[in-house]
């Protein structure tokens, strides 16, 4: 048997407006920028892929099971700008074939930096997903799937009973992605690793007429999904969800694609798919998973570079995380959202200075003309915040 896992990352970052160093305003956020890039990808993406799984759910009746990771802080942009794409992932709640797993509130690098402000966030997104679809999560996974054995050692102390990861070529070896593994010494958390390969096809390749397997159709992807049978239990699709209308446009057939693929994998009897908790609860691990290093999703060296790779990175990541008790202290609520705000990874993800093969990918999705743009208006910022923090600290009585 072969289950097919898919797992779709949801994310929007609140994107900063242009912030001189001259700025005392406290307003940081480019509100009309984001809500028309929200409200873009909502009609492009968001509404029309939520609508399409409640169809192919309710078609292959509840056969068909997929799971999202949807950042607390695209929950509160579609709660401000779009409130129908809240109601479309409600009804997909409703259907009990749909699995939300657990994970940063801010999409942030927290675990890196600050273990206590990393189980802050996790927390707090374990009470969002509670109060929006009434449902607890029991399957982890850290932003852009960054992880080690550390992971999933506190994603064993926070009560999960799994924790997504990538599949990487160098740690698998002659091993297979296809199976289940377990972290050293933690016996509680199952791993699934990301079947990177097939998983691309969908999100980078499919729309690109130079591949020689293009076009990529449902029955030639349900063959490949076959062909795990006797090699393993478990395809794990994981990928943007932007992937469907956004990164690859509907033009492309990706929707169509969608949309006959359950249907092309159940007709080989065997096959079948199941959320993360699903392979869990079916598939004993095959072996032992070692991660000493990060490892992520992120680029072809599938590590950390993505947000660490240069010193302006590095740089900004320190200061941001050397502020967090001056912020804790001041007891400002909305001081302290903005400051959580600033730790999403995508801020990190603009500075960076990358190129060749991944360059044209960090350029695509970056705002600013260049890295050194972007780290200057983000340095601008937290020294706002900085000093808002340092006026509001408990004056001391001696």
């Amino acid at each position: 048997m072969a289950s097919v896992c898919f797992y779709f990352q949801v994310h929007q970052p609140f994107r900063l407006r242009r912030y001189s160093v001259f700025d005392v305003d406290h307003r940081y956020f480019d509100d009309a920028h984001n809500a028309e890039i929200c409200r873009k990808v909502a009609r492009k993406c968001y509404l029309p892929a939520n609508h399409l799984m409640l169809d192919l759910i309710r078609m292959h009746e509840g056969r068909f099971r997929i799971s999202y990771s949807v950042t607390g802080v695209a929950l509160d942009q579609f709660e401000q700008y779009c409130p129908e794409v809240i109601d479309t992932f409600r009804r997909l709640a409703d259907t009990g074939c749909v699995e939300f797993l657990s994970e940063t509130y801010y999409h942030s690098l927290g675990f890196l930096y600050s273990r206590d402000e990393f189980c802050a966030q996790v927390a707090l997104h374990r009470r969002r997903l509670m109060d929006l679809f009434g449902l607890r999560p029991s399957v982890f996974r850290n932003t852009e799937l960054i992880y080690n054995n550390d992971v999933a050692h506190m994603a064993a102390q926070l009560g999960y009973k799994g924790v997504l990861c990538e599949g990487a070529d160098h740690l698998l070896g002659y091993r297979s992605p296809t199976f289940l593994y377990r972290p050293p010494a933690c016996p509680s958390v199952s791993l699934l690793l990301k079947n990177y390969r097939l998983s691309d096809d969908i999100a980078f390749r499919f729309g690109n007429r130079a591949w020689a397997e293009w076009p990529l159709t449902a029955d030639k992807f349900a063959h490949w999904v076959n062909q795990v049978n006797g090699n393993g239990f478990t395809v794990n699709l994981f990928m943007d969800y932007e992937t469907f209308g956004e990164h690859q446009w509907a033009e492309t057939g990706i929707f169509d694609f969608m949309y006959h693929l359950p249907g092309a994998v159940m007709r080989y009897r065997d096959n079948d798919f199941k959320t993360p908790s699903e392979v869990i609860d079916t598939y004993p691990p095959a072996g032992e998973y070692d991660v000493p290093h990060f490892i992520s999703w992120a680029d072809t060296e599938r590590d950390l570079s993505a947000w660490l790779g240069n010193a302006m990175q590095s740089n900004a990541l320190n200061e941001i995380y050397r502020i967090e008790g001056m912020v804790q202290a001041a007891g400002d609520a909305e001081l302290l959202n903005d400051w959580r705000r600033l730790q999403t990874s995508d801020h990190f993800y603009y500075m960076c200075t990358k190129y060749f093969a991944d360059g044209d990918v960090h350029k695509y999705f970056n705002p600013y003309e260049s890295p050194y743009d972007s780290y200057i208006n983000f340095m601008n910022v937290l020294d706002n915040i900085s000093s808002r923090a340092r006026a509001l600290q408990p004056v001391e009585v001696g």
